[in-house]
């Protein structure tokens, strides 16, 4: 039973909903019942666009102490407000641990991954709407307002590193609204990052003095970042698909 002022919210209808809005240019309500307004979301800080000037990036030292991904982990749970739902099947992850071995030296190696902000993202090439974008400095990101939920994005990422948000959502921060019926994944703390700041993740292993993930500037070349990525044989992940990923990883 349903009544006018408390209707049973659905997938399909949130869908339907969704495309109306989108045809008529206005404010969109997302099924968490955050309502954002404008053509687009600005993920940067007003009156400051992103350039190509900067290449931001990260280095990961997977040969780092495990405790540390469980501290970048938790470190993005509190500042996006992800994890914690009802259903762990398809609680969304922005970052997950995976565990490689090396079949002829027998070498393993745990790991973070999460979206490797590509310079050619197949993620942005495949959506229909143009939610799924890449800003100049190499930012990977999802417009909430125009995300209608196809998760093509979701089948062309070689990373598997975004999610689906399949449950309504609460206790959302200010600067990531969420809500069912839309892809999310790791934005790079593009809201810390616009600010001067680092990642969040960053930030944690930081406090903890632990170098296990550096973040900087890949284009300056006096930038922490890439003066490591110049001294040590690093890598990134699925090279040869031409994507071109802004992490690297070191010790695999």
């Amino acid at each position: 039973m349903t009544d006018a002022k408390n209707p049973v919210i659905t997938e399909e209808k949130i869908d339907i909903e969704r495309r109306r809005l989108l045809a008529s240019g206005g404010a969109m309500a997302i099924a968490s019942g955050v309502i954002l307004y404008g053509a687009g979301a600005s993920a940067r800080e007003k009156g400051q666009p992103a350039t190509s000037a900067q290449r931001w990036g990260m280095l990961i030292d997977t040969n780092a102490d495990q405790s540390d991904w469980d501290t970048a982990i938790n470190a993005c749970k509190q500042e996006q407000g992800w994890g914690g739902g009802n259903n762990p099947a398809i609680d969304p992850q922005w970052i997950r641990k995976v565990s490689i071995k090396n079949k002829t030296t027998g070498a393993e190696a745990t790991f973070p991954v999460m979206c490797q902000h590509c310079a050619n993202p197949p993620c942005v090439d495949v959506c229909p709407t143009g939610a799924s974008m890449k800003r100049a400095d190499g930012i990977v990101l999802v417009d909430k307002h125009i995300c209608i939920g196809c998760r093509y994005c979701m089948m062309a990422c070689p990373f598997s590193a975004r999610s689906f948000v399949h449950e309504p959502v609460h206790n959302q921060r200010p600067h990531m609204p969420r809500g069912m019926g839309t892809v999310e994944s790791c934005t790079m703390c593009v809201h810390r990052v616009d600010k001067g700041q680092s990642p969040a993740c960053v930030e944690a292993l930081e406090a903890k003095g632990s170098k296990a993930i550096i973040f900087g500037d890949l284009n300056d070349p006096d930038s922490e970042i890439s003066r490591a990525v110049s001294a040590h044989v690093t890598r990134r992940i699925r090279e040869d698909l031409g994507v071109e990923p802004g992490l690297h990883y070191s010790g695999i």
